[in-house]
């Protein structure tokens, strides 16, 4: 019977782990990863975020890892990482919902410019410029990442209204929503996109891909809203294009490092919104769901839909 060893968050977050499974799926075994008296086998399965790299030497011999995580950048680039076994993403019904979520929380607040309204409510200022905002119906959000998760933002943000195009690696029908494909049509989806979204993953070919030239590309004074990784952006270029006008505001969720440094220019930008990354973090019951999902899913010889390719680290 398979057995689930947990080492995510550490030995304190262990008793909401077991009362998370209790709930979900009683009759599942578990087994602290920090116990000493651990005995692996080749059929437990692994629940990681963050483990360290003797950790990760000592998972060669599972079944399986799932990160807590949607991003799995952090294990693939530790050299101790078992590329032999699989490794599954966190997924899940609450994931992709509380992703939507959030971002038609940023997205709305870009359109109507909440965070002037944060700015002066702190100085204690009133002031209503008389202008005429853009409705959903007439504004343009681009993501880029058109995965699972960007599929389902997409789906949200059409139905709220909002004209939808996509960028990802390859060409995909996706109902609905205009998509563009590879490196050539970067620059026509980023044309005609006012509001740009990021969820794509991090891996080599992305990591400081937005930067000052990308952002230039976008209609004048856009908006950004990251929740990929912070390692897809070139910080100081994002200054820049919001000092210069280039863009109109951002919403980060993801930044590098993380946290920022308390004296870091972002923090005070009166056009930037900073959330401690907290998008999509799904309950440990969610989780736990998810989980036994995927280890039903592999018990059977299935592929879990978010299994990773190490190969394009995702």
């Amino acid at each position: 019977m398979p057995r689930l060893v947990i080492s995510s968050d550490g030995p304190a977050a262990m008793p909401g782990w077991r009362a998370a499974f209790q709930h979900v799926a009683p009759d599942l075994p578990l087994a602290a990863w920090h116990d000493p008296a651990l005995e692996i086998t080749a059929d437990d399965y692994a629940l990681v975020w963050d483990p360290t790299a003797d950790d990760l030497a000592r998972m060669g011999g599972m079944r399986a890892i799932i990160c807590t995580g949607a991003g799995v950048n952090h294990l693939l680039d530790n050299p101790a990482f078992p590329r032999h076994v699989p490794l599954v993403r966190m997924g899940g019904e609450q994931t992709a919902s509380l992703m939507a979520d959030y971002v038609l929380w940023a997205t709305l607040g870009l359109l109507r410019g909440a965070r002037t309204w944060a700015v002066q409510q702190n100085a204690h200022r009133w002031h209503n410029p008389c202008t005429s905002p853009r409705t959903s119906s007439e504004t343009r959000v681009g993501i880029m990442g058109m995965g699972h998760l960007g599929t389902h933002v997409g789906g949200v943000l059409l139905q709220v209204g909002f004209q939808v195009s996509g960028w990802r690696r390859s060409a995909q029908v996706v109902p609905g929503i205009r998509t563009f494909a590879g490196p050539e049509q970067l620059p026509d989806f980023l044309r005609d996109v006012d509001i740009l979204i990021n969820l794509l993953p991090s891996t080599p070919q992305t990591r400081g891909m937005i930067d000052y030239a990308l952002l230039a590309q976008l209609p004048r004074g856009a908006a950004f809203i990251n929740v990929g990784r912070g390692d897809h952006v070139v910080q100081a270029d994002l200054l820049r294009a919001l000092d210069e006008g280039v863009l109109g505001g951002a919403v980060l969720d993801v930044m590098e490092p993380e946290p920022l440094p308390p004296d870091d220019p972002l923090w005070a930008h009166e056009r930037v919104t900073i959330t401690p990354h907290v998008a999509s973090h799904a309950s440990q019951e969610a989780q736990a769901r998810y989980v036994v999902e995927v280890i039903g899913q592999m018990e059977r010889n299935e592929r879990p839909a978010l299994l990773c390719d190490p190969r394009r680290g995702y």
